[in-house]
């Protein structure tokens, strides 16, 4: 999925009257790129995130995703557009009692109908699928567990798991890494990576992991105070561009 923003600005949905969180930006992400957005806290990620999955509505300028403006669809087409985007938040919206598999299918909701999806609540209609993705991140054996038994990272990583049963076009992944080890984070990130690249989809991912942003993806996007401070193929981000970047936040510079 191609993405195109024009001079779109953000600002958080519950601060209507507040400043822009994200200040005007304009780019262009085509098909199949694997982008990471790095930057201090509170430089604009999330909402940069917000804008891209069509939760938020640009403050000024315009979205296009594929050449569509979103926000000038008709509500049935939004839909359908939206069920072409996965996000997987910080800290994955799973509810607590439900079983893993349940959850990890969620991912499909987008292309199930009423009563398959309902169905699927009790009666999980694609275990294997379910299951090959949890295997991905080590948590096949985990495929039938409370959501509420699993630790912060597991549920993290079967927050991930579901954009891999998705047929999703874009991923927008955001701190996909706050809750895991080393060695877990650098598993994510290639299972993530390949799966986008195997796919042709379009990833992007919020990072506070510089160092992991530098060595999985080919294009950096850093911002800085909810501005662009830099777009650049990942050769050319310097240790001195790092460092304008996190000039007042250098103990995030990891």
């Amino acid at each position: 999925m191609k993405i195109e923003l024009l001079a779109a600005a953000g600002r958080h949905p519950a601060a209507a009257s507040a400043s822009l969180a994200l200040q005007p930006i304009t780019l262009t992400i085509n098909a199949g790129e694997k982008v990471a957005v790095i930057g201090p806290s509170g430089a604009g990620k999330t909402t940069l995130l917000s804008l891209l999955a069509c939760a938020l509505i640009p403050a000024t300028g315009s979205l296009k995703l594929d050449e569509h403006d979103p926000w000038q669809l008709a509500k049935n087409d939004l839909q359908r557009l939206r069920g072409d985007l996965f996000l997987a938040p910080q800290v994955p919206p799973l509810p607590p009692r439900q079983r893993v598999v349940t959850s990890v299918l969620a991912g499909q909701l987008p292309r199930m109908g009423f009563w398959t999806s309902l169905r699927s609540l009790f009666y999980p209609v694609d275990i294997p699928t379910a299951q090959q993705a949890l295997a991905q991140f080590d948590l096949a054996d985990k495929l039938f567990e409370r959501v509420d038994r699993l630790s912060g990272g597991e549920r993290q990583r079967v927050g991930l798991a579901r954009g891999l049963v998705s047929d999703s076009k874009l991923w927008l992944i955001d701190e996909p890494l706050s809750a895991l080890d080393p060695a877990r984070a650098v598993q994510a990130i290639e299972t993530l990576t390949g799966n986008a690249r195997a796919r042709g989809v379009t990833l992007v991912a919020t990072l506070h992991h510089v160092q992991m942003a530098l060595a999985h993806f080919p294009r950096i996007i850093g911002l800085k105070n909810g501005e662009l401070a830099f777009d650049l193929p990942t050769s050319q981000v310097t240790p001195e561009r790092l460092q304008d970047l996190y000039a007042q936040h250098l103990d995030e510079l990891t």
